[in-house]
């Protein structure tokens, strides 16, 4: 590390957790965000903050005035630009040492096939459904552990899903991809302010734990929240057997 990295890190230097060698593995890293929006603001600028080395943002939507309200990386000055584009210059203002990548685009299958390859870690920071089954069920393929966060009204919810660990289970164990259910949006059932940042800290926070191996992460429970109450809950997730998505067999990735 440079001089200059050395300042900027030194509190996470001085954690015996951390030191000199984790955040250098947070330097080689690569965290993929999938959306820039409420949950990905925080998520990216943590990220960049902390020294992840790379950062690749995908969303395909533009800055709403109505975003301003939550999503912290964004701008009054950026309304109508793309949400990566202004994420991407948050990022660098508060970190001009992160290389980030900004893509304008929905994450299908065909671009996290492209995508997936090379990444340390995947945080599913979208808001809808065939999203999240689309993101997991390449995080199994590719054997890249993914964490997963989800807020709307006052309730909140993350998770981790580690493909390299047999016992993990991966988000369709939890969540049916072929369930049918009403797809609710911000836009009509409101989101409390507060709560797309205390999710998306903690996915951030658990990113960072899997980048440098620390303690233990969330994968085989789910993590919930009462933001009225402010009350934690946590429910044990485990591998479903019969799941469609990892029950024939998962690649293995080398340990971060």
């Amino acid at each position: 590390m440079t001089d200059d990295q050395l300042l900027r890190y030194s509190r996470h230097i001085l954690l015996d957790d951390i030191g000199i060698e984790g955040q250098e593995r947070f330097l080689a890293a690569h965290a993929l965000v999938i959306g820039a929006g409420g949950l990905g603001s925080p998520v990216a600028l943590l990220l960049g903050a902390a020294g992840v080395g790379r950062l690749t943002l995908v969303d395909d939507d533009v800055v709403d005035l109505t975003n301003l309200q939550r999503q912290i990386a964004h701008s009054t000055a950026r309304v109508g630009q793309p949400k990566v584009d202004s994420a991407a210059q948050a990022v660098q203002a508060l970190n001009p040492g992160v290389q980030v990548q900004a893509l304008q685009a929905r994450a299908d299958a065909a671009l996290l096939e492209r995508l997936l390859p090379g990444a340390s870690v995947v945080l599913d920071c979208s808001d809808n459904y065939a999203t999240r089954q689309a993101i997991n069920a390449a995080c199994v393929r590719h054997g890249v552990p993914l964490v997963a966060g989800a807020a709307i009204g006052f309730d909140g919810q993350v998770s981790v899903f580690d493909p390299r660990d047999a016992q993990s289970p991966c988000y369709a164990c939890l969540f049916d991809p072929e369930a049918q259910f009403e797809e609710v949006a911000c836009a009509t059932m409101g989101v409390f302010a507060p709560m797309v940042g205390i999710i998306g800290a903690v996915q951030a926070a658990e990113a960072l734990k899997l980048i440098a191996g620390i303690g233990q992460s969330l994968a085989g429970r789910l993590l919930l929240l009462d933001g009225r109450s402010l009350q934690w809950s946590s429910l044990r997730s485990p591998r479903q057997a019969d799941c469609k998505i990892c029950a024939a067999g998962r690649a293995h990735a080398a340990p971060l």
